[in-house]
């Protein structure tokens, strides 16, 4: 048990999966030129602002949970439940990526134990990163024994802490995200007005 234990924090060979999806969601361009791309990307979006706020926060809220793997089926199926825009959801996935991971896993692990879930793991240094490579690996071997005895009690404090998380979080991006779609919108209207009106103006000219 001890010896399974200890293998949890030994760094296997990299999972060619969690490569890729760290490779495609590193922000290669600069976090301020992303973090603007994202904005206009999901902005421009089709659908209410509601509807866009709502998907992407639900996408947003589902990085706060230890479902690796599932998070973009997660935010979708949480969007189309309260009407909100999937496409806007998977972008709201972004929020969770290499950079914010280990900082969203360490916090929800923390809190889950705050609040009396569990008990904190022997090792001092949990290196989440290989913890979810083995429980990939398990969930691929129906290792049913790695799962219960090794997984669990490192999942149930994470799913426990990253709930009142993803609530607040689903808060947090939902109302500022409407309120930019809204502005958005707003502008985009006024610029279709006035474009539809100098060209009336010029028709009217000649």
């Amino acid at each position: 048990m001890r010896e399974q234990r200890a293998s949890m924090f030994r760094r296997r060979q990299k999972s060619p999966l969690l490569e890729r999806i760290f490779g495609f969601f590193w922000p290669k361009i600069g976090w301020k030129r992303s973090s603007r791309y994202v904005g206009h990307r999901v902005a421009r979006l089709p659908g209410t602002p509601y509807s866009i706020a709502a998907g992407f926060a639900c996408g947003a809220a589902i990085s706060f949970t230890p479902f690796i793997g599932l998070h973009l089926a997660g935010g979708a199926l949480l969007a189309w439940l309260i009407r909100g825009n999937l496409l806007a959801s998977w972008i709201g996935t972004l929020v969770g990526n290499p950079w914010t991971f280990p900082f969203i896993w360490i916090g929800i692990y923390k809190l889950g134990l705050l609040m009396g879930a569990g008990v904190e793991n022997s090792s001092e240094n949990l290196d989440f990163i290989t913890f979810f490579e083995q429980f990939l690996d398990a969930l691929h071997s129906f290792d049913v024994s790695y799962i219960g005895e090794i997984a669990w009690p490192v999942l149930w404090p994470m799913i426990v802490g990253g709930a009142p998380c993803f609530v607040l979080s689903w808060i947090l991006f939902f109302f500022p995200i409407k309120i930019l779609v809204k502005r958005y919108h707003s502008r985009r209207v006024k610029r279709h007005a006035m474009a539809k009106k100098s060209t009336f103006t010029g028709s009217a000219g000649t």
